[in-house]
């Protein structure tokens, strides 16, 4: 392949890859909050199950 065709097939997928990445930032800066709030929601519900399980008898 010419240099110059590889140089421009590759612009063109740089800016797509980087059009991708902006899409998904802001994506994922929308919903931040709500990602903390369903993280902290598992977190309780694993420590409510590990205060609710039988305690296990100890090893040596």
């Amino acid at each position: 392949m010419h240099p110059e065709a590889q140089l421009a097939l590759h612009r063109v997928r740089a800016a797509e890859l980087h059009a991708q990445a902006d899409a998904y930032r802001l994506a994922t800066d929308a919903r931040q909050p709500r990602d903390l709030r369903v993280r902290l929601g598992w977190t309780l519900v694993e420590v409510g199950l590990r205060l609710a399980a039988a305690p296990r008898p100890a090893t040596v």
